[in-house]
């Protein structure tokens, strides 16, 4: 059986690596995908980074599945994770929502996991981060959300909460989508 893309996706400041993380801890039959990406990173990240001279060589290179840009950097998901589905395994992986139409005319499987919280939550947690300042904060708040593609399993998830409700919810989609 040909396995699948589960792509978590959502606002900054969602919670989008920490349930990842979870659910591999969860599932370890799920392979996490650690992104490219052309800023340090910390150990709340599955990435690696990289310079923008670095990332344009792998990108030439055809080193990734997908690449995108935002905020001024540079994302990319290794070709390896297309292998690993094509032989049957689930991969998960922190993605764009702009991304998604792409995503599913690359990968043969794709379920997204959209997660949400409420603002207040949002500006809480991007504040705690300490990557940006209250006006880079108030403009992430503000962006327009992309639609969900029509074609696309999507399963919403509200992460504002505790985390086991959100891995509860997570893992019930995981495994009532597992054989679709």
């Amino acid at each position: 059986m040909m396995g699948r893309l589960i792509a978590v996706v959502g606002p900054s400041g969602v919670g989008k690596d920490t349930l990842i993380r979870a659910l591999s801890d969860a599932r370890p039959d799920l392979y996490e995908v650690r992104r490219v990406i052309t800023r340090p990173t910390d150990e709340t990240e599955a990435c690696l980074s990289v310079t923008s001279g670095e990332f344009r060589r792998l990108q030439e290179a055809g080193a990734f599945a997908l690449s995108w840009g935002a905020h001024g950097l540079s994302y990319g998901v290794p070709i390896e994770a297309v292998e690993r589905v094509r032989a049957g395994q689930d991969v998960i992986a922190n993605l764009s929502r702009a991304l998604l139409p792409v995503a599913i005319g690359v990968f043969p499987r794709v379920l997204i996991l959209s997660l949400s919280a409420a603002p207040e939550v949002l500006a809480e947690r991007l504040g705690a981060r300490g990557r940006e300042e209250g006006a880079e904060i108030t403009r992430r708040l503000a962006r327009a959300v992309p639609p969900m593609p029509d074609e696309a399993e999507v399963v919403h998830i509200d992460n504002g909460g505790p985390l086991e409700v959100s891995l509860t919810a997570a893992l019930s989609a995981l495994s009532q989508n597992d054989t679709a």
